[in-house]
Formats: C-alpha cells, structure tokens, sequence
C-alpha cells in the first residue's frame, strides 16, 4: 500500500511539474512562447450554476500561431480554492495577482500534436462538486495550455456558483443606457465633410450594429439618440453635395440606405424608452465656461422637436449625459435652466464622502441654481464589460463572466440588506459587438440577483448614499473645447443670428443646427476637422448675408446734391425669398460741413423677396464741394447687419447762381424794353414835331 501511494503521489507531481523526461518525439520540439500558442473560451456554461451537480463546460479552441508544430497539447482547468471576499480581489487576479489554485487531474484534454497555423477545439467538463465548490459566490477560475508539459499561456475568468441562500439575496435593481451618439458630419446643413456616415450605416459599420441591438429590443433598456444624426442621416435621403478636406466637390444624389437604416430605427425604438441629447451633442461645460450659455438651451429645444419629427414618438430631454460622463456646477446649471431634471454621470465625477466600502446607490441628489437634480450615476466595472477587450481572444465570454460575477458580489456585499440600484452604460460613441451585447443583456436579464427597470424608474432613496461636491478636474478642463476655438465659433454665431434679426416675423435662423454642430463635443479629439467647419459655417452665413445689399454701394459710390438741401435716395436689394425689414442708418463724417435733417427716427424699409425699398435722406450742406456719410443697414433692434459704406455727397450750388443768372437776365431784360419805350416815344415826338413844321408852310 505504501508503495501505491508513494507510486500515486510520483505520478501526481509528474503531471503538475514540467517534465524532464525526453524522449524521440519531444527532444525536438522547439520551445512555445505565450504568444505563439492561443487559447480562445468559446462559451462556459451555464452562465450560473446553482447545484452540486450541474454541469459547467469550458469550450473553445487553441491555436499554433507560430511556424513549428506544438505538442503533446494539454488543455487543463486550474480549480478555485476559496471565493473571492470582494471587487477588489477580483481586480487583483485579473491583474496577474496570485491566488490559491490547483491544476485539475479530472479536467485535461490532450491534443498530440498541432501543426504550425492550425486550430483545435476542445470542451472541458466538470460540476460544481468536482470543484469542491460549496457556498454562493465568485471564484477563480483558469484555463491552462501546456505544450510537451510546459505552461505557455492561460487565460483568468471567474464562476460564479448560485445556490439558494437563506436569507434570500436582495434583489438589485439594474438600468442600461446605450448610446446612439455620433459626430456630426454636415457643416452647413446642405454640405457633408466626408462619406464616413455612409460608411457606417452599411454592413459592419457602427450605426448598422447599433440598429441590429435595437431591433432586439432589450427590456427596459433606455437608448439616448442625438437628433442631429437623425438630421445627418434624413440629409442623405436627399441629393447632397460632400466636400471633404481635400477641398474636391462631389455631387451625391439620395441615398436608399440612410432612408432605410432612419426607417428601420424608428421602427425599432418604437415602444422602447428614447431620451434625446441635446442636439449635436454639445461640450456643455465648455459651453457655459467661455460665456456661450444661450446655446444649450437652444440644443435642448431643437433636440426635442427634431426626435418627435424623425422618430414618431414622444422623446423627453429632461435626462442629459454629458460628454465623458462629466460636468461641475457652471455646465450643471445650463442644462437645468433649460429643464434637464435628470443627469447621467461617471461614478468618479460625484464620489461617496467619506468612502465607503459596498458599491452604492446609483441614484443621489445634487443641487443646482434651479434647484434639486437627480444624478444617476454609472457602475464602472459592469460598464465596461459592455465593451470587447480589443485584440483579446474570446473578450465576449470572458467580458460576460465578469459581469456576471461583479453582479454577484455587489448583489451579495456583506452589511447590504436593503435593494439597491446599478445604472450601466458604455462610452458614449462606443463601437459595440452586437452579438456581445445582446448576449450580455440577456444574461442580465436571467441572473436571480438582478432586477432590470428603466432608467427613469431609479430615483434616490431616504438613505442614499453621503456624496461630495461635482468633482472635475484640471484635466477635465483641459478636455474641453478650447477659448480659440470657442471664439470663432461665437463670431460666426453672432452673424448667423442676424439672419434670423432681418426677417419680418423674426423666424429661426435657417443656421441654427449648422453652429450647434460647431459646438459639438466630437470636436474636442478632432480639433482641425471642426475648425474647418467653422470655416465652411462661415462662409455660407456671410453668402446669405450678402443676399440683402445697398444698391449701388462700391468704392466710387456717389450721389449729387443739387443746392444746399435736398433728398439723396438709398436703395436695398433683397435677394432672400423672406420678407425683410430692416433701418438704414445713414450719418455724417463731418457734421460741420454736412448734416442729416431728420426726425430721429430710424428709416425703416419692409422689402419682400426679390424686391428693393428706397428710402429719401433729406441733407443739408453748409458748403459746396465733397464730403462723405457712412450709410450701413442695421436691424429692427439695432445691430449692424453689414459693413458700413462711404457714399460721398457732392454738393454743387447751382440752385444760388441760377438766382443771380436769373436775376442778371430780368435786368438786362428790363433795360432793354425801358430802352425800346423810350426810343419809341422819342420817335413818336420827332415824327408830331416835323408834322406840324410841314403845316405851318402850307
């Protein structure tokens, strides 16, 4: 009997030790570096046992990625000895940390030999009691590849074991939010910058996958739409012109797939809880810290009106998550003076004070200038597993496993006794795996520790958890779109305002939507492409400016007063299809030689679309000669609408020299009819005169 056990215990050792031993086949095998062998987990299920006997399998496949064979190939389960006591053990091991394991002699396949490039699969089963497992909770678990009996490479996952428990584990609450959240991509709302949207509305492209996890409807999921890719997207139904960076122009005519992904979308959401961004999706907190408040309140506004147009449904913009998840009190204030009740932020940006050791709530309280506000507040750790680990075999499972033991332990943290709530949302522009995701919803959606609500429905409790004021750091500042930038966007927002001043009815700018764009927080990773938009929103602002203009205004620009008063008419031209009205603002640049007899008021003109108005300017000249007025068109309440104009006045005088011509004229007149009287009564006398001589001869 000694010599059996002592033979056992040999054995035992020999397959947990690297061998020593070669032989013909083995002497030769180069040695297998963790880079060269891959191991890919498939699918370990169920994603919870809940008795002694249910059986866990481990599937997947290893693959020889080098350019040798491998083997023997030996697959193996490394087993838990204990469950974890917390998150931050978890984090530990999925960091490399140690932890008590043991290699499984029951749990092994052995491959005998992979060629260079080729794959394997394999399927390793056990239950819950070949692991010793006993109690509720999260263990470690790893899956080994060993070649010729040496380790190359393992990969860390969890098991999370779920019998019933007494007492009964609260139940917590879980809500997600899922982004529907892209950059803009028109500058003036006619004009794309490139062809990206297309792109991604097709095949693969991250807004047909984003379409594929609506049209599965996960329950009580609450998706946040920007309704300026809405916009972006109903551009495309219509013949459009793209101009990107390169300068080229390309005429595009209405795109059948953007009418069909709008189309599908609508359809998908329809039922679902939406919450629309505001529009663009703007750098909110950099909104309010460079003075451009009026701005948010416009893109809630325009963001509500645009979603109900475009996806046929009620959609509230009281819930705002602001770019990163972040905001202070400045960015805060904006958005609840334009009705936002509701914020959804990192956890990080409103921390527990003092700390705590349990995951808190998600909901608590925070104050603004309008008063209370809800902040609900994101799990980081579930967050992320919403997103694949690039460039790691098998993420899709291994990210699930975490987040079905995360749960767990929140789910079982010790002292907890009252149900909680968990909000779960990835990066705001994710590029997410549609299978992934909806196979982690799923999950969630079965685990018996988990509740799932809609957003809305998780309000702060009476014992919520003590937090600390907005937290946002420097480096938050530094993020944020920067004052230079901001200002051009400010200039070019205060010419576009003006389109909308010079109207009749005062309607909307028609540039609304394409300065939000400008404001977008996309532009804070993308610096040039949005200080080109800002040139492009620019120009085509200043060409519709120039729609309405002074006739005949140019450098030589001159009108003839004739006397010392008179009336110089200005004519404006409206090129616009609105009717305009506007005031003429005409004054002297040398008021000693030249003034404007007015009764102060401003000359206002009403012009409709095509038409001109003329206005009269009665000016007196103390002088002949030249002198100059500026004239500049301004609106009903004031403001400059153009540049100003020189109109230089020449005054000639004729109106005194025609007086002394005149005057000089009558004279000579007169004297030369008193002449022609007087030498008519000369000869009148003579004639009498030698008529009577003639008589007295006779």
């Amino acid at each position: 009997m000694i010599r059996k056990a002592t033979l056992l215990s040999v054995l035992i050792a020999a397959l947990l030790t690297p061998s020593v031993v070669t032989t013909a086949s083995t002497a030769a095998a180069a040695p297998v570096n963790a880079q060269q062998a891959k191991l890919t987990l498939e699918s370990i299920t169920p994603d919870v046992p809940s008795r002694l006997t249910d059986e866990i399998k481990v599937s997947g496949k290893v693959t020889n990625a080098g350019t040798t064979p491998m083997g023997p190939v030996v697959i193996r389960l490394w087993l838990p000895r204990q469950p974890f006591a917390d998150r931050a053990a978890m984090e530990a091991y999925l960091a490399g940390g140690p932890v008590a394991e043991y290699a499984s002699l029951t749990s092994t396949i052995t491959i005998p030999s992979l060629a260079a490039g080729g794959s394997a699969p394999f399927e390793l089963v056990t239950t819950p009691a070949a692991l010793t497992v006993r109690r509720f909770g999260v263990y470690p678990l790893g899956v080994e590849v060993l070649n010729n009996w040496q380790p190359v490479t393992k990969v860390r996952t969890f098991l999370t074991y779920a019998p019933p428990t007494t007492p009964p584990i609260p139940k917590t609450k879980v809500a997600f939010a899922l982004p529907i959240i892209d950059q803009p991509h028109r500058s003036d709302d006619s004009i794309f910058i490139d062809e990206t949207l297309r792109t991604s509305l097709l095949g693969n492209g991250r807004l047909a996958d984003l379409l594929r996890i609506a049209q599965s409807k996960p329950k009580n999921a609450t998706w946040f739409v920007d309704p300026a890719l809405l916009d972006d997207v109903l551009a495309m139904t219509r013949a459009h012109e793209v101009r990107p960076k390169s300068g080229d122009k390309t005429n595009r005519p209405a795109d059948a797939s953007a009418r069909q992904w709008l189309d599908q979308l609508r359809t998908a959401l329809a039922g679902q809880k939406v919450v629309a961004t505001p529009y663009a999706d703007p750098d909110v907190a950099a909104l309010a810290h460079q003075g451009l408040d009026g701005m948010t309140d416009k893109a809630v506004t325009i963001a509500g009106s645009t979603a109900r147009e475009l996806l046929k449904q009620d959609v509230p913009t009281s819930i705002a998550w602001p770019v990163a998840g972040k905001i202070d009190d400045d960015g805060l204030d904006l958005l609840t003076v334009s009705k936002v009740s509701t914020v959804l932020l990192n956890a990080d940006n409103l921390p527990p004070d003092p700390p705590v050791t349990t995951t808190p709530d998600a909901a608590a309280t925070i104050n603004s200038v309008s008063g209370p506000v809800t902040a609900l507040l994101a799990e980081p750790g579930l967050s992320r597993t919403l997103e694949l680990e690039p460039g790691v075999a098998g993420s899709s499972t291994l990210q699930k496993q975490r987040f079905v033991a995360e749960s767990a332990l929140i789910a079982a943290e010790p002292g907890v006794t009252t149900p909680r709530s968990l909000v779960v949302a990835p990066a705001r522009r994710w590029n997410p795996n549609p299978t992934h995701v909806m196979n982690l919803l799923k999950t969630a959606e079965g685990l018996p520790w988990l509740t799932s609500v809609p957003l809305d429905s998780i309000k702060p409790g009476k014992a919520a958890t003590p937090r600390s004021g907005l937290v946002y750091t420097d480096d938050d500042r530094k993020a944020e779109l920067s004052k230079k930038y901001l200002d051009s966007v400010r200039r070019v927002a205060g010419k576009a305002q003006l389109t909308s001043s010079i109207t009749a009815d005062l309607r909307p700018s028609d540039f609304d939507r394409a300065v939000l764009r400008l404001t977008s927080s996309a532009w804070r990773t993308k610096t040039g492409t949005g200080s080109r938009e800002v040139k492009q929103v620019d120009q085509a602002v200043e060409d519709d400016l120039g729609l309405v203009t002074i006739t005949g205004a140019a450098a030589d620009w001159t009108r003839e007063l004739a006397g010392e008063e008179g009336q110089i008419p200005i004519s404006v031209k409206n090129q616009r299809k609105e009717t305009i009205s506007l005031t003429v603002d005409v004054s002297p640049n040398n008021p000693d030689v030249l003034t404007i007899v007015s009764d102060g008021k401003p000359k206002r003109l009403d012009i409709d679309p095509g038409q001109s108005g003329t206005i009269q300017v009665q000016m007196r000249s103390k002088t002949s000669g030249d002198s100059t007025v500026t004239v500049r068109l301004r609106t009903l309440d004031g403001k400059a609408y153009d540049a100003p104009r020189k109109l230089t006045i020449r005054t000639t005088g004729y109106t005194g020299i025609a007086l002394v011509i005149i005057g000089a004229a009558l004279s000579v007149m007169l004297a030369a009819v008193v002449m022609r009287i007087l030498r008519r009564r000369s000869q009148r006398r003579l004639a009498k005169t030698a008529k009577v001589r003639e008589n007295e001869r006779v």
